[in-house]
């Protein structure tokens, strides 16, 4: 019993982590300058991605009998992740919005990680986070690749 409400805590942060992300890619597109439509597109599919990864966290809370924690993080356990972005943006410069989303994407990375050491997940269900985690690396990657491109401009 109590490995179960470890786990569903664990996916209902997770959960939070992408509701976080969603906002704070949401800020992103309004605060990335006008013009840049390929950035807003990527900012569009990374929210796209977490929506998707959202629903499958979601699926498994729902086979325990447990209730989804559709919030956004406040405080507390692994779920700390995009509250800067979600709270301001310094500037809206292409470079200033890059260096908040990579923040948010560092964090990410670090909350999938603590999951994934978590003891009491089924193996099943670190597959799930594992397979999610390579595309979350990916936009880490390409956030990070974007914003040293645009450090070198300046």
């Amino acid at each position: 019993m109590e490995n179960t409400e470890q786990t569903v805590e664990t996916l209902n942060d997770l959960i939070k982590i992408h509701n976080d992300r969603i906002q704070g890619y949401e800020k992103a597109i309004k605060d990335t300058p006008e013009g840049d439509a390929e950035l807003k597109q990527l900012f569009t599919s990374f929210i796209g991605d977490s929506h998707k990864f959202k629903l499958a966290l979601a699926t498994e809370v729902q086979t325990y009998h447990k209730d989804i924690e559709n919030t956004t993080s406040n405080s507390g356990g692994i779920h700390r992740t995009w509250l800067n972005v979600k709270a301001f943006f310094t500037g809206n410069s292409e470079k200033s919005v890059l260096e908040e989303c990579e923040f948010g994407e560092d964090a990410t990375q670090k909350a999938y990680k603590t999951a994934l050491e978590e003891e009491h997940l089924p193996a099943y269900i670190k597959d799930i986070l594992t397979e999610q985690n390579v595309t979350l690396r990916a936009a880490h990657d390409k956030v990070k690749a974007l914003r040293d491109e645009e450090r070198q401009k300046a």
